[in-house]
């Protein structure tokens, strides 16, 4: 309903996707709706994304994800 804002795949085949930007003018279908993000596993046949729940302590009501980076160390 609010959109993939971003993606990063990782080289093992697993994509993070951050969804739910709200932006001053931009029509938002869900404003009410924090920001989320889910995992999708691409070496599946039929991939479906999963929504990663976020730990608590964080501020989730204001959570406006823009953008999304992995590092590998």
């Amino acid at each position: 309903e609010t959109g993939s804002e971003d993606i990063d795949i990782l080289p093992n085949g697993l994509a993070f996707i951050s969804s739910g930007l709200k932006y001053p003018g931009m029509k938002s279908f869900a404003p009410n709706k924090p920001g989320e993000i889910f995992l999708m596993d691409l070496n599946e046949d039929n991939p479906r994304a999963v929504e990663l729940k976020i730990s608590r302590g964080f501020d989730l009501a204001s959570f406006n994800p823009h953008g999304i980076s992995t590092y590998i160390d």
